[in-house]
């Protein structure tokens, strides 16, 4: 993904672009909001641009914990609750509209913060994203019938770099990869050495990911999941349910949805539900933390304390 620049780097003379990423719980959006709030004393706007892939759905406000008005406290939030629940947001779709946003803040002279913890999103804006054209519905059609072993089979004889790099019981990118050369008749790989539409080189990029410690992070997510229970969860997913989507619709499989909807079919008890909302969501919490410590560039700044100040953090951009 895009890195940081150095400040002697020519990329200061590009827009600046702060980033907020970390696992869920972590206090992400409240740092986003005080990093705004300090940036005005100084004299200069921000607007904060969500990057969550649950927060985009507006049928998920308590679910996907999206900040209230009140925690928003008068800064500019964007793509929070953009996305109607019955259409998927993809994370192509997700960067197209973050473009976008990050640019009508350039043009108005504001800081643009995305915050967020869905590293497939940031990686998309800022790598950009592999051209791969339409997949042959006859193509998609013979890869998805096909048996886990018959796909991998299928795959070591028309990608045999992608067969050998894939996790063999990876259903889902097996079958991907083997689409893409079977349709196109060039490997997954050369695809995404080909990627286009990422903004990491035009932008200079300030990015902090906090990876607080982990027992504080799991009674946070376990407070959380109780707190929107009470907020009014239940109420929110059979609405949801309600409206009878696909369930294999991302909104659908949001952490909480699954576990709320086994109790409103009388499938487990509201302890029961409490258990396994919490546990749902530190699982998630947990792979989001492995992923965002492994994957971002080095120079991503790691931040480990779980009480952030932003003016020593983003220090440089406050001084711009």
């Amino acid at each position: 993904m895009g890195t940081q620049d150095s400040p002697s780097d020519s990329g200061h003379d590009r827009p600046p672009l702060a980033l907020i990423a970390g696992p869920t719980a972590s206090g992400k959006s409240d740092l986003a909001v005080r990093l705004a709030l300090t940036l005005r004393e100084r004299g200069r706007e921000a607007v904060v641009i969500n990057a969550d892939s649950a927060q985009v759905y507006a049928d998920l406000a308590v679910l996907s914990a999206r900040p209230s008005a009140e925690e928003m406290q008068g800064v500019p939030h964007r793509l929070f609750g953009s996305w109607d629940g019955a259409t998927a947001c993809s994370a192509a779709d997700w960067a197209k509209a973050a473009r976008s946003e990050i640019a009508e803040a350039h043009r108005g002279g504001a800081l643009p913060i995305l915050v967020g913890g869905t590293g497939l999103y940031l990686r998309t804006l800022l790598d950009g994203i592999a051209p791969v054209p339409p997949i042959d519905p006859g193509v998609r059609l013979y890869a998805r019938q096909l048996t886990l072993e018959e796909a991998r089979a299928a795959l070591q004889r028309e990608d045999p770099e992608a067969a050998a790099r894939l996790n063999p019981n990876d259903t889902t990118r097996i079958v991907r990869a083997l689409e893409v050369a079977c349709s196109t008749g060039r490997p997954l790989a050369e695809w995404q050495a080909a990627k286009v539409g990422g903004i990491g080189g035009s932008v200079a990029l300030d990015a902090a990911v906090l990876l607080p410690d982990r027992t504080w992070l799991y009674e946070r997510c376990d407070r959380r999941f109780g707190l929107m229970l009470e907020q009014g969860a239940i109420a929110e997913v059979e609405a949801l349910l309600a409206r009878q989507l696909d369930p294999a619709l991302p909104v659908m499989r949001a952490i909480g949805v699954p576990e709320i909807s086994a109790f409103l079919h009388g499938e487990c008890s509201r302890d029961e539900l409490c258990q396994r909302g919490a546990q749902a969501t530190r699982n998630y919490a947990k792979r989001q933390y492995t992923w965002f410590r492994n994957q971002p560039p080095s120079d991503w700044a790691r931040i480990e304390s779980h009480n952030v100040d932003p003016a020593v953090h983003f220090a440089s951009l406050l001084q711009q």
